[in-house]
């Protein structure tokens, strides 16, 4: 089972508490997967919303094939996501409550398809984001101090 990452949201995990991880399947056109198989999408501005019982992924932008020509369609379309009933139930339950949302955290290609990593998730608020940032600034610091004592 090959792994290949093609776009990471690492904004998410700063933002977000990731509460759980579902992997999508994601509806394209065939221009589209060439464009993301060449490295050529973004889902740092990226939104997921759940309408009529269906996921949808909004604002991930997918740039034009270069020899797509006329087969070529919107950057910036609205794609549907792919997750079974019961995971859509899940997180329609989720969204209800209050402060949970989902958010994209990467696309990779899995077995030659294209897969969308999502999590439901809930907002951090500034002094959360300001723990995390001394969480990592010490691990950083005791990394380096074993590294030179080595």
């Amino acid at each position: 089972m090959s792994k290949k990452i093609i776009a990471n949201n690492k904004k998410a995990r700063y933002e977000y508490f990731i509460e759980e991880v579902f992997e999508a399947g994601i509806v394209l056109k065939g221009t589209e997967v060439k464009s993301i198989r060449r490295g050529k999408v973004s889902i740092k501005e990226s939104y997921c919303l759940l309408k009529d019982g269906e996921l949808f992924i909004f604002g991930m932008h997918i740039s034009p094939y270069e020899h797509g020509n006329r087969y070529n369609v919107d950057p910036l379309r609205t794609r549907k996501l792919l997750l079974h009933k019961k995971q859509i139930n899940k997180l329609i339950g989720a969204t209800k409550e209050k402060g949970f949302t989902i958010v994209p955290l990467k696309l990779y290609l899995k077995d030659g398809l294209v897969k969308l990593e999502i999590a439901l998730a809930k907002g951090k608020k500034i002094y959360d984001k300001r723990d995390s940032i001394a969480k990592k600034d010490a691990e950083r610091r005791i990394r380096r101090a074993v590294k030179e004592r080595y």
